[in-house]
């Protein structure tokens, strides 16, 4: 049995208002991404951040032997509001087709003032 989004009601964006796991699923929470690669760099612009995000998320999916099709929940966290306009562009293409639970929140900053983007995640595959 596949993850079954549940929309009573039309969602905002490209999200599902609720998600069902089957019985029997592997669950895997992912801790809050950042735009740090591999030798410790931060890009300057948002765009780039995002990008390099989302590239830490599927690489943490990868290791569980996961896709983007099995997150269940995503919280995304900026530090500005006109961002969120290229964070739905590139969570879009990142998700593909699948729409799991989302939450974005705006704050203040995030633990290193450099960063502008923060996202964690819940998945849950059947295997």
């Amino acid at each position: 049995m596949p993850l079954v989004p549940h929309n009573p009601q039309t969602p905002l964006a490209n999200y599902s208002l609720g998600m069902e796991v089957p019985p029997n699923a592997r669950w895997l929470h992912v801790s809050g991404q950042v735009a740090v690669d591999k030798d410790g760099n931060t890009p300057t612009d948002f765009q780039a951040q995002v990008n390099l995000v989302f590239h830490n998320l599927g690489a943490v999916l990868t290791s569980a032997r996961m896709t983007p099709a099995d997150l269940v929940k995503v919280n995304v966290y900026l530090t500005r509001p006109e961002d969120i306009p290229a964070l739905r562009t590139a969570r879009d293409a990142f998700q593909g087709v699948n729409r799991p639970a989302s939450t974005m929140v705006v704050v203040k900053q995030l633990v290193r003032p450099e960063w502008l983007v923060e996202i964690e995640a819940v998945a849950a595959r059947v295997d």
